[in-house]
């Protein structure tokens, strides 16, 4: 889908609070010269100026860079990638004024980036990457591998207003249908932010692919949108299956939820967490609230937690090493 030029516009809000830095498992490679990105379409002048667009800006260490020109979000789509573990989100949808999305990301100590991109054939958007699933490490500068950052978002809003995030499921399977594509579990969030506007479209484009689980633990996934639309995706006995509405609220941490009773999801003692705070405040909480109580389901390896404003456009990040960001997205 093509639309009108997006110009991405970014406030910056840094706060330091002394938590120790972490370490990366598995050391730092070295950035290679060599490397050719899977993904990148671009003309050596945008490659240049997006590598150049790299900074650090907290310890954890987080860094921002802004991908400038085109990329192919279908490239190699049927190579596999380790997926993480943990996690806590959800969808609080109660204010219709000010629906909102939230998640901690609870992971391996490795660094991580906010990306934003505006590909020329779909939406603009903002998400938060893994960087070490590129093959970098916490000094990636001038680093080739960074180009290929646009197929591995691990959650992400776009200029319409559609989130997606995800988390473990030990219980997932899925089982290929014939003549589907087969995608990477991270990949397709990709394909979401860049085709999707609404929960209804981005159910759309999981339809469309064979989730690919090899690598890491399978997953289910968590989407919101401007509208106070939500869905849970999951794999059960091998097939999607989608539970969908427009509830106040809607959570997910690492526990099926389909076809499972509320009472017997909030055994889980993050799941109990959110829907307890969620339900006492009919689903309606703001940015700093929800920080808040992403804050009490956090974990020792819990890397990042963010909320994206799905009307508002505005995006908070605060990190396991001590880094508050505030970004904007326009958003229709």
């Amino acid at each position: 889908m093509r639309k009108p030029a997006l110009v991405l516009g970014l406030a910056v809000l840094l706060t330091l609070t002394g938590c120790a830095t972490s370490t990366p498992a598995g050391g730092d490679p070295a950035p290679d010269p060599t490397a050719t990105p899977l993904s990148s379409r671009q003309s050596p002048a945008e490659a240049e100026r997006t590598l150049a667009s790299l900074r650090r800006v907290d310890d954890l260490p987080l860094y921002e860079m802004t991908y400038v020109g085109a990329y192919d979000a279908q490239a190699g789509l049927d190579r596999p990638t380790p997926s993480p573990v943990g996690c806590s989100l959800f969808a609080a949808l109660g204010d219709p004024d000010r629906p909102l999305f939230a998640r901690n990301f609870d992971w391996e100590p490795n660094p991580a980036m906010v990306l934003r991109t505006d590909p020329p054939d779909g939406y603009a958007s903002i998400s938060l990457v893994d960087i070490s699933y590129l093959g970098v490490g916490p000094d990636p500068a001038g680093d080739p591998r960074l180009l290929d950052a646009p197929l591995l978002p691990f959650d992400g809003m776009n200029e319409r207003g559609l989130a997606v995030g995800l988390a473990a499921d030990d219980n997932a399977r899925a089982e290929p249908v014939p003549g589907r594509p087969r995608v990477g579990s991270v990949r397709i969030l990709r394909l979401v932010l860049d085709q999707a506007a609404t929960v209804a479209e981005a159910v759309r484009v999981f339809e469309r692919y064979n989730l690919d689980f090899e690598g890491g633990p399978p997953l289910h996934y968590l989407l919101a949108d401007a509208t106070g639309a939500s869905a849970v995706v999951e794999f059960v006995d091998g097939r999607m299956r989608v539970q969908s509405g427009r509830e106040s609220w809607r959570a997910l941490t690492n526990v099926p939820v389909i076809d499972v009773p509320e009472q017997r999801r909030r055994d889980d003692h993050r799941y109990g967490v959110l829907a307890e705070a969620l339900t006492k405040a009919g689903g309606t909480v703001d940015a700093p609230a929800a920080l808040e109580l992403l804050d009490r389901v956090r974990q020792g390896h819990t890397r990042w937690s963010v909320t994206y404003g799905l009307r508002s456009g505005e995006v908070r990040v605060v990190t396991a090493g001590g880094g508050r960001r505030e970004y904007r997205l326009p958003v229709a």
